[in-house]
């Protein structure tokens, strides 16, 4: 099962119904991306919420639009998959192609990082996803 998967298409699917709010099962990884998301300024927060019958732990993400009502996450898009890990080292993180300040995200060996942040720490690993 893609954890990372199901939480780019939850973030996806809420963002072209115009949803404040996103509930995903919660996982340091997907706290990691949020948080990254949050940075660069694709969402506008991020909790994480314990359920008061089941106890379990939920990531709530809510997403950010301009005072336009305009989508701030053009286009998110999953590249490394269960299936097919796709690693890079630093000098060849691909660049995201797209209007605004598009990002790929990576799994290294110094956590979860921007692909700027990996060409800072000249660090490579897995790429994650992209966001535009």
């Amino acid at each position: 099962m893609d954890t990372v998967g199901n939480l780019l298409t939850s973030i996806r699917n809420a963002n072209a119904k115009f949803k404040d709010r996103v509930d995903v099962p919660h996982s340091k990884l997907k706290t990691e991306i949020a948080r990254l998301l949050k940075e660069e300024g694709f969402i506008q927060n991020y909790k994480t919420v314990t359920g008061e019958k089941t106890k379990k732990q939920t990531l709530r993400v809510f997403l950010k639009y301009s005072p336009e009502k305009e989508r701030v996450i053009k286009g998110i898009q999953r590249v490394s998959k269960p299936g097919l890990r796709i690693y890079r080292s630093y000098d060849k993180i691909p660049r995201v192609r797209g209007g605004g300040f598009p990002i790929t995200i990576l799994s290294t060996s110094a956590g979860v990082l921007t692909d700027k942040q990996a060409r800072e720490k000249k660090v490579g690993g897995e790429v994650l996803c992209q966001v535009w």
